[in-house]
């Protein structure tokens, strides 16, 4: 199964690069792509009930849903995450 889901606070290659590391430890998840540009995470997983915990991680890295809530804890930990993920990189 493919999804794609538009998430909030995407604002570089750190975000990217946290996101598509975290995602793809979870069991189910065959591919994870991210599209900076378009604020989107595409997933390729195995079973539908897969999908609710992509989703939960990515709102716990910082990264929720768009029209999920978004305030400081979760504008915060996407920074946290962006920085890690910047540190991964290099």
């Amino acid at each position: 199964m493919k999804t794609t889901i538009a998430i909030q606070n995407l604002k570089c290659g750190g975000c990217a690069a946290t996101i598509k590391n975290k995602v793809s430890e979870l069991e189910g998840v065959d591919t994870v792509e991210v599209d900076e540009l378009e604020g989107a995470v595409s997933v390729v997983y195995a079973h539908e009930n897969v999908l609710l915990g992509i989703k939960q991680k990515l709102a716990a890295l910082g990264y929720p849903e768009v029209d999920s809530e978004n305030g400081l804890l979760t504008k915060t930990k996407s920074f946290v995450s962006c920085a890690a993920g910047r540190l991964s990189k290099s």
